[in-house]
């Protein structure tokens, strides 16, 4: 199972996920969904500016990947308002900036979620988070399920 999330955890960050700072904790700087997984659709993933699926993943077994650049104090997840339970992993950048599963020796910049819907069939799923640190804004993202 880790070895199948670590080999998930570099395809998602392969796909286009970059921009990060080096230095200690730093703030939040971004929030974005990067896919969507379900049996009906498999791995779809989502565009800056997409504000719904485009694949109908209506159904059980929905997963949601979130990468989150930066620290945040307490993420508040829910579909429809109602919350919803995921994993967090961290997130290194190699010397280029682009962002990479963690190996001993590399500082964390931020984390990847995966959020299991958890039977929940479809509906607006939102995700925010507050800096940990200055200036200590709030990042939000939000994305419709079909």
């Amino acid at each position: 199972m880790k070895k199948r999330l670590f080999i998930g955890i570099g395809m998602l960050l392969a796909l286009g996920a970059q921009t990060a700072s080096a230095a200690s904790a730093p703030p939040l700087t971004q929030l974005k969904v990067l896919k969507v997984e379900s049996p009906a659709c498999g791995f779809e993933s989502i565009a800056e500016g997409q504000v719904e699926t485009r694949c109908n993943h209506a159904g059980p077994n929905i997963r949601v990947f979130v990468l989150e650049v930066g620290y945040g104090r307490e993420a508040h997840v829910a579909l429809d308002g109602f919350e919803v339970n995921g994993t967090r992993t961290p997130v290194c950048a190699f010397d280029n900036g682009n962002l990479t599963e963690c190996t001993v020796g590399r500082k964390t910049v931020g984390y990847l979620y995966i959020f299991d819907l958890a039977g929940k069939q479809q509906g607006t799923f939102t995700f925010s988070d507050t800096s940990i640190n200055p200036p200590g804004n709030t990042l939000s993202t939000q994305l419709y399920i079909k």
